[in-house]
Parts: structure tokens; C-alpha cells; sequence
């Protein structure tokens, strides 16, 4: 009997081969990833800042150590959309943006411009009246709501208790205050209101012009030389209303100033 020396063949059917699964469902595909990946990292970060409301903002500057790093951003959308049209950004109206740099380690800040106004003293005084009468109106409000008489103001006689420079009696009560002025120097209206007297002062202040600015508050001025307004007549501030002179009870050419409130005199520093 021979045995045979190589190894049994199992006998039977071979096993079919295996075959991969075939997938017949396609991944849909991102209409929009062919232009981004185009554009670029930046570009999509710049769009993102844009959709956002980002894009307004000037340039960003980041600074590192050893590194510098420059990014400008467009301010309009326009210019974006542009360059994706294939358009040179020289036919857009916008300026070319500057770029924003900094040196390694610099400190950067962000500043606005210093933005002032300009007081409106007619308004504050139209204010205050409205809503008070001028008696009951505290110092610290009054104060710089009537404009100055002359062009250059300078006190020789204050408001308050004096030596008369007519008798040279102590105890005479100066109800004004009174400015250096040559004769024919124009007097200024203090504030918008209405000529109420133009004429002659039979006490004392000789050519005399009062205006009324509304709600008991009353501006004269006094020993002038001639008027420039009528009775009844409108005066906004700083209009001329007369010309300095010497009548009435005056040693020289100069202007005497009142403030009324309420039919009493004040000190006129507590509203110039």
C-alpha cells in the first residue's frame, strides 16, 4: 500500500471570493467650497468679518514677540464683492485703506478725535427763564448767561456800597457797575429781548436804553451819548443798541450797567 506524501486537498466547492459593497450613493457636494477654497483662508475670514458687520472697522494690528503681523480690511462690502467679479479695485470709489503696523512689543491704542461744541448762552438764559422766574434763579445758574455790553470790559466802580464821585459822600449805593468807555463806543445788547425805554433818565443815568429779555429780567444802560434802537424795537445779542457818552450824572465817558430782576438791581457779575 503507497501513501502519498503531500497533504489532503479538502475536495468540495471553493469558497466565492468576497466583493466590497459597492456604494451607490453619491456625498453630495458643497456648491460654494470650489470659490472658498479659491479665496482662500483670509478671504473667508474677511467675508465672515463682513456678513457680520465687522467690515465697517479700519485695520487690525497684532504685534508679537519677534513677529509682525498686518491685516487690512476692506471698509465696504463693495469692494469684496468686486474682486470676486473679477473687477480691478480701481473702479471702485472708495480710497485705498492705509495699513496699520506696529513694532514688536508696541503698546497700540485707539483715539477719538476731541469733539467740542459751542455753548449756546441765548439758549441756557431762554432756559432758565422758562422755567423760573429770574429771582428765584441761584448765582451758579446765572452765571455767563448774559453776553458782556462792550467789546473789552474793564470795572472801575463796582456794583455795591461806595464814595460818590459826585458829592464825595461815604455810604452811596452804586446800582450798577460801571465800564470803561470812550464816548461813541458801541453798547452791545447783553441778550435777545425787547426795547422797553429809550430815552431820558430823570434820576441820574442821563440817555438810557432798557431792554427786556422776558420773565423779570431787565438790562439798562446808562449816560449815553445817542441811541441806536427805538422803543418796542426787537434786539437779538450783541447788537448795538446805543454809543457811549457822558450825560446824566457822569464825570467822564464811560457806560453804567444794571441788571434788574423783578424790578430789583443785582450784581451784574452774578449773570456776565
Amino acid at each position: 500500500m503507497q501513501y502519498s506524501r503531500g497533504r489532503r486537498r479538502a475536495t468540495g466547492p471553493a469558497p466565492a471570493p468576497r466583493v466590497a459593497e459597492a456604494h451607490t450613493a453619491e456625498r453630495p457636494r458643497d456648491p460654494h467650497r470650489e470659490a472658498r477654497r479659491r479665496r482662500g483662508p483670509f478671504r473667508q475670514i474677511t467675508d465672515f468679518a463682513g456678513a457680520s458687520g465687522m467690515g465697517q472697522k479700519a485695520g487690525i494690528a497684532l504685534a508679537a514677540s519677534g513677529l509682525v503681523l498686518t491685516v487690512s480690511v476692506p471698509v465696504t462690502g463693495p469692494m469684496m464683492a468686486a474682486q470676486e467679479q473679477g473687477e480691478p479695485l480701481s473702479s471702485i470709489a472708495a480710497a485705498a485703506q492705509p495699513e496699520i503696523s506696529a513694532a514688536p512689543g508696541a503698546r497700540i491704542e485707539f483715539s477719538r478725535s476731541a469733539v467740542g461744541t459751542r455753548a449756546d448762552p441765548d439758549g441756557k438764559l431762554k432756559q432758565l427763564l422758562s422755567a423760573q422766574s429770574a429771582g428765584s434763579i441761584t448765582r451758579a445758574a446765572s452765571a455767563g448767561t448774559l453776553g458782556a455790553p462792550l467789546a473789552a470790559m474793564t470795572t472801575v466802580s463796582p456794583f455795591g456800597n461806595r464814595v460818590s464821585p459826585i458829592t464825595g459822600g461815604s455810604g452811596d449805593f452804586h446800582r450798577g457797575q460801571d465800564l470803561v468807555a470812550q464816548c461813541g463806543t458801541s453798547v452791545l445788547a447783553a441778550a435777545a429781548g425787547t426795547v422797553t425805554f429809550a430815552g431820558w433818565h430823570p434820576y441820574g443815568g442821563g440817555n438810557r436804553v432798557v431792554v427786556d429779555h422776558g420773565n423779570g429780567l431787565k438790562t439798562t444802560y446808562n449816560h449815553l451819548s445817542s441811541f441806536n434802537v427805538t422803543q418796542g424795537q426787537k434786539v437779538s445779542r450783541g447788537d448795538i443798541v446805543a454809543f457811549s457818552g457822558t450825560t446824566g450824572a457822569s464825570t467822564g465817558c464811560h457806560l453804567h450797567f444794571e441788571v434788574e430782576v423783578n424790578g430789583q438791581v443785582v450784581d451784574p457779575n452774578g449773570w456776565l
